[in-house]
């Protein structure tokens, strides 16, 4: 698990959000079980290698306050690919084991189906090889046939 830094902030709308990102950072809200919604901004940079990895979820640190959470909805901009707002829901450690388990399970399953693409691929370019040394091999003969028998004559 990754460990973040947020600051709580307070001020909302567009233009506080646009200056968060002109800043390096992207607002987000912390959520869930029974707590009140907290607005948070978080350092772009540190976010994006966080959330590059394969995580299920992130320890983050509000004023002091550390918190376990997963992503439960990323805003990405679609030109600049920025990441533009982040929705984050608090994990019990229970629930946080559970996103581990799975995301290894997704991790296992993309990498097998991988493999078997990889494999595939392969099996594919070696009779794409041997169809291609027959009909060299065909041509070669053929040619050989027609010298001969103009020979002949």
């Amino acid at each position: 698990m990754s460990k973040l830094v947020a600051e709580a902030r307070s001020d909302f709308g567009k233009g506080a959000a646009r200056r968060l990102r002109g800043d390096g950072k992207v607002p987000a809200v912390v959520y869930g079980h029974g707590s009140k919604p907290v607005h948070v901004a978080i350092d772009a940079h540190e976010l994006q290698l966080v959330l590059r990895k394969r995580q299920a979820s992130i320890d983050i640190a509000i004023d002091g306050k550390n918190e376990t959470v997963a992503p439960r909805d990323i805003q990405i901009d679609p030109v600049t690919r920025q990441l533009e707002h982040l929705d984050l829901v608090v994990v019990t450690a229970a629930e946080a084991a559970k996103l581990a388990r799975d995301a290894a399970e997704a991790s296992a399953k993309a990498e097998a189906a991988a493999v078997a693409a990889a494999e595939n691929a392969a099996a594919k370019a070696a009779v794409r090889a041997e169809r291609t040394e027959a009909e060299a091999a065909a041509a070669a003969t053929s040619a050989d046939s027609g010298a001969a028998s103009e020979s002949a004559e």
